[in-house]
């Protein structure tokens, strides 16, 4: 049986299972809120217990907290930080819009904490913990902490892996050609190079669009306190907090132009989660080209071989099917969700407080975590191995009927259409067709088939 012990916060008393480390507050919300089994994940954890550890030195710098009361708080702080406290956070993702189950959360480990640290200095969860701050400017202040944590220390370097690699591949394949396809028919030829430049272009894309969502993402709504207006802190508190949480992350972050907008808005949220959607887009185009491609082996286009990661059937031996594509399109799919719950999320802001933020931090730091997971395992188990399939490209260059567009403009449409229809009815390539009606001198025509003169425009 569970044992329990009596706590009270202003509502009154509450049962406390006796070995937890959160007091009333906390196990009060734990009632209210058996909604799921969602639960802060490990960057959020670390940024609330960042921003209790450096309040603690701004508030001692500033001359409103003992020495020695600062010195536990940090000390106790720092321990969440490190993750040593995790199983004690405990509250379900779908509580009070503005998270302040969860700010009481750490309020209460913390001090419980320093009680055991010291019996000689009585540390409050509000008076102290929570000295010039409320959940309103902190929860919005922990969501960009661990988004640009991150988006810099894990998504961003996973794509410029993978970036590393397509465009080495790029370059190893740039003399293989192959035939285009659009609207998924044959097209005039390319160089298996050039499509997989394209992928790689994308990925810079999807980098360099990230990076620009840093000046709003890194601006911090601490100070704001309730509603905006600072009240019961210190002027310059904002601006020490944020000058104090760079030097903790080693990134810049600065105190938010505008608190009311800060706190009644997650708008830098909802512009970072349009980013990642957007990679999650261009990321199913790969995987979706790479499976293509890879179609076969013997009865599709064949074109390219991905690694062989594992038994693709469990009736057809033998069988292998591109599974790390497959499992990057469904994360994709997932980020894709996640960014109409956060929109949603966005647009709930209420007069002076968005009250969604549990789950636009919920979605935004799966869909980060989610996506430089699924990058990494595509670049090292599926770019890294993959290889043209030489002989499969050539051959099917010289069975396409789209080689006659390069005759088009030496003998006319109409006459080129017409041997394209034709070659296709007789089972015969444009070149067979060409020499059979000597439709051009035999030097002309190899001149003008050689694919290797349709990888570029017209000198």
């Amino acid at each position: 049986m569970n044992e329990y012990r009596q706590e009270s916060d202003s509502m009154g008393e509450m049962q406390v299972p006796v070995d937890a480390m959160y007091g009333a507050s906390t196990a009060r919300a734990v009632e209210n809120f058996p909604v799921s089994d969602l639960r802060f994940p490990r960057e959020f954890i670390k940024a609330l217990g960042r921003i209790k550890q450096t309040a603690a030195t701004v508030n001692q710098d500033l001359g409103r907290l003992p020495k020695a009361r600062a010195d536990l708080i940090r000390k106790a702080a720092a321990e969440v930080v490190d993750g040593e406290w995790d199983a004690q956070f405990v509250l379900d993702i779908f509580q009070t819009g503005s998270g302040t189950s969860t700010n009481m959360n750490v309020n209460e480990v913390i001090a419980h904490r320093c009680t055991q640290l010291s019996s000689k200095e009585s540390v409050h969860p509000n008076d102290d913990i929570n000295m010039g701050q409320s959940s309103n400017d902190v929860i919005p202040t922990a969501i960009h902490l661990a988004a640009t944590d991150l988006l810099l220390s894990d998504l961003i370097p996973a794509l410029k892996l993978l970036h590393g690699e397509l465009v080495k591949k790029a370059r190893e394949n740039d003399t293989v050609i192959k035939i285009g396809r659009t609207h998924l028919m044959d097209a005039t030829p390319i160089t298996l190079g050039q499509e997989i430049s394209g992928w790689a272009r994308q990925i810079e894309l999807g980098i360099n669009r990230l990076e620009s969502v840093l000046p709003r993402i890194t601006e911090l709504a601490q100070g704001g306190t309730a509603v905006g207006t600072g009240l019961n802190t210190h002027a310059e508190f904002g601006a020490r907090i944020a000058m104090e949480l760079s030097r903790a992350y080693g990134i810049k972050f600065n105190e938010a132009a505008n608190h009311f907008e800060a706190q009644a808005a997650q708008d830098a949220a909802v512009e970072l989660s349009g980013q990642l959607k957007t990679l999650a887009v261009s990321l199913v185009k790969i995987a979706n080209d790479v499976r293509l491609l890879n179609a076969g082996p013997r009865c599709g286009i064949g074109e390219i071989t991905v690694p062989a990661v594992q038994p693709g059937s469990s009736i057809m031996p033998g069988k292998v099917n591109p599974v790390i594509a497959e499992s990057l399109a469904q994360v994709c799919a997932q980020v894709i969700g996640n960014d109409a719950a956060i929109s949603f999320g966005g647009a709930s802001g209420l007069l002076d407080l968005n009250v969604m933020l549990p789950v636009i931090a919920h979605n935004l730091l799966e869909s980060e975590r989610l996506l430089a997971a699924a990058c990494r395992m595509f670049t090292d188990k599926c770019i890294t191995g993959l290889q043209a399939n030489v002989e499969r490209c050539a051959e099917q260059i010289e069975w396409s009927m789209s080689m006659v567009t390069a005759l088009a403009p030496v003998i006319g449409y109409d006459l080129a259409s017409k041997l394209a229809k034709q070659a296709v009815s007789e089972g015969k390539t444009v070149r067979q067709l060409c020499e059979e009606q000597d439709v051009l001198p035999l030097a002309e025509l190899k001149r003008l088939l050689d694919p290797t003169t349709m990888l570029h425009p017209n000198r």
